[in-house]
């Protein structure tokens, strides 16, 4: 009796019956996102820290921030060792992950590194020093 084929069995019956959006409701319980990420925030700077096992070529990975907004794609691919899989619980495949962030953060100042699996990515508040309120001058026109 193999469980995933009964899994893969019942999601197709739900979505038959209730259309595929139905499923797509579900699809983060049962399959968590990757990477998983744990966000530290501070006065003025965000640390970002992302789950990668087994990231050996960092131009597979692309990172892009945006005002308040991270998103992270790339890929978890695990070597096999060419034996027969026991357990599976290292979640891999391919990933795309948006981050919505506490505050804005500056586009010139975000530092990244990988070291023991974790992708640690550094972020700086966007500060402005200007004042959105700006005094509009008033020009007198002739009566003509």
């Amino acid at each position: 009796m193999d469980p995933f084929k009964q899994m893969a069995d019942w999601r197709k019956n739900m979505d038959h019956f209730f259309g595929e959006p139905f499923w797509n409701e579900f699809e983060n319980i049962v399959k968590p996102t990757i990477p998983q990420i744990t966000i530290y925030q501070f006065d003025h700077e965000l640390t970002c820290i992302a789950s990668i096992p087994g990231l050996t070529d960092l131009n597979k990975i692309d990172i892009f921030v945006d005002y308040a907004t991270l998103e992270l794609k790339g890929a978890i691919d695990l070597p096999n060792t060419g034996g027969t899989v026991v357990k599976d619980e290292i979640l891999q495949g391919v990933f795309e992950r948006e981050v919505t962030l506490p505050f804005p953060v500056r586009k010139d100042k975000v530092h990244a590194t990988y070291q023991n699996g974790l992708l640690i990515v550094q972020l700086h508040r966007l500060i402005s020093d200007e004042s959105s309120r700006s005094k509009v001058n008033i020009q007198l026109q002739d009566e003509d």
